[in-house]
């Protein structure tokens, strides 16, 4: 029928018996071409092209539950140098082991020490290259329990992806072993690795004072961290 029709509205409108009017010229020839046209492609629209269904998504893959880094450890010369030789120790995990007096003219460090860790997340993103280092700090006295939690989801991200934290501590704390260390003017020590899904860190300290690196609870670390932050 669909077929007949239009063929009746061509000869039709050739003759002009479609309006009251004569059509002439182009008038008539637009007519013809437009209603011959219209009627062609209706039943074409008729047939609306199937939905595509969206591609599953993939689960991204879970984190393992512990991980340490590879590093390449150097104790700090002096009373001073923690923040040089702590970002060294982040640095040399990811490929780059620049002198610790070379960063410390980098990190502005004086005999007052490194000033504050945006100073280190600055230089570690300058020698790696890039910006993926920033900064979280732990306002107050204490770490709240979403700070905790937040401290554990930085660690195991960032060592996921290769990177050390790099921890601005003050005050006292005692690691896994049992052993205390106290730093009332503040200290730099590199988070290198993690375990327990993240509620265990893995710490290399550069002071010298006992084992040069220890075990420490997630909780803990951020109590250690209070009033100050990390570089992640």
């Amino acid at each position: 029928m669909a077929v007949a029709s239009a063929a009746v509205l061509a000869v039709a409108a050739t003759t002009g018996s479609l309006s009251s009017g004569t059509p002439t010229g182009a008038e008539s020839n637009a007519g013809v071409e437009s209603g011959v046209v219209q009627l062609a492609l209706t039943p074409e629209r008729a047939q609306a092209a199937p939905p595509q269904e969206a591609a599953p998504k993939e689960a991204a893959p879970k984190a393992p539950a512990e991980k340490t880094l590879s590093y390449d450890f150097q104790y700090q010369p002096n009373a001073y140098y923690c923040g040089p030789a702590s970002t060294r120790i982040a640095l040399s995990a990811q490929g780059h082991t620049p002198s610790q007096d070379n960063l410390a003219g980098q990190l502005g460090t004086t005999f007052a020490g490194t000033n504050s860790s945006h100073d280190i997340a600055r230089v570690l993103n300058k020698v790696v290259g890039g910006d993926a280092y920033r900064v979280r700090e732990i306002p107050g006295q204490k770490a709240t329990s979403a700070q905790m939690d937040r401290l554990q989801a930085d660690v195991v991200e960032a060592v996921g992806k290769g990177r050390p934290v790099v921890a601005n501590i003050v005050g006292g704390a005692t690691d896994n072993d049992g052993f205390w260390r106290s730093f009332p003017g503040g200290h730099y020590v590199t988070i290198v690795g993690y375990g327990d899904e993240g509620r265990q860190v893995r710490v290399a300290d550069p002071s010298g004072v006992g084992p040069a690196s220890y075990w420490m609870s997630t909780i803990t670390m951020a109590h250690w961290m209070a009033s100050r932050g990390y570089s992640y």
